[in-house]
């Protein structure tokens, strides 16, 4: 399809060193940021820690109970803060990370594809805290009262049961639950991206409704913990974006030209 005259593409042409030079550059500057956000976070990897630990904290607060968390492993603590520190980095170096990406491609792009980009790039890391603070702050909390509930206290000559987390599985699996809540939340993108290209349409995402509750209620399934309230707190919001992506979908697509008479 033909451009018009002011949709150019703002860049000049360049010989291949040049490209793999400013490749270079780009990653050369994520990596900075990776490494610099790493040794701040891992700095602060104790506080992180408390942040990450605060919904396990709560719970056992609220049942009037003073516990802690455990590690059998002389580097298990050690390693466990390494983990927090490239996790935190990863969160903290992504937006700089995404600019040097995205100063890397946009110089070949036709400036509507940039204009049509753009509103995706924001509403990512928006989608993605999104995804994080639900987890964060809805799901992990139920998940855990309802996990704690399986304890059985001592009594008589019985052996009690008693929850006593290791600090690395803790975090491991809060880390795991945060990202994939980000992923997840990041179905309007993908979909409404694949509208703008064709290759879907909002008619087709409506016909798919059906199914698509069936593919997010297993997907709820897989990604969040294994107790019915953590899977409806997540099966719910996926529901609610597919809509969301329905719209965004029918009004991002290309439009039908009009018929000549």
């Amino acid at each position: 399809m033909a451009k018009p005259e002011e949709d150019i593409i703002d860049d000049k042409p360049m010989p291949l060193m040049d490209h793999l030079i400013e490749l270079r550059t780009r990653l050369m500057w994520s990596m900075g940021a990776f490494v610099i956000t790493f040794i701040a976070c891992y700095h602060f990897s104790g506080d992180i820690y408390l942040f990450l630990a605060q919904p396990l904290a709560d719970v056992f607060r609220e049942n009037g109970e003073a516990r802690k968390m455990i590690y059998t492993s002389l580097t298990e603590a050690f390693f466990t803060y390494m983990k927090v520190a490239i996790f935190g980095a990863a969160f903290f170096s992504f937006p700089v990370v995404a600019t040097q990406l995205w100063m890397f491609v946009a110089p070949g792009l036709y400036r509507s594809e940039k204009r049509a980009i753009a509103p995706f790039l924001v509403a990512s890391p928006i989608l993605f805290l999104a995804g994080a603070s639900v987890v964060y702050y809805f799901v992990i909390p139920v998940a855990w009262k309802f996990f704690i509930g399986f304890e059985i206290p001592a009594s008589g000559n019985g052996l009690p049961i008693e929850l006593q987390p290791k600090i690395g599985e803790y975090l491991d699996l809060v880390m795991k639950l945060i990202l994939a809540f980000g992923v997840a939340f990041q179905l309007p993108v993908a979909l409404s991206l694949m509208a703008k290209v064709g290759i879907i349409s909002s008619a087709g995402l409506k016909k798919f409704r059906r199914y698509a509750v069936i593919v997010m209620t297993v997907i709820a399934a897989v990604l969040a913990p294994p107790d019915p309230g953590s899977m409806i707190m997540l099966a719910v919001p996926l529901m609610a974006l597919y809509e969301i992506s329905i719209i965004a979908a029918r009004i991002v697509e290309p439009k039908p030209a009009p018929a000549e008479d």
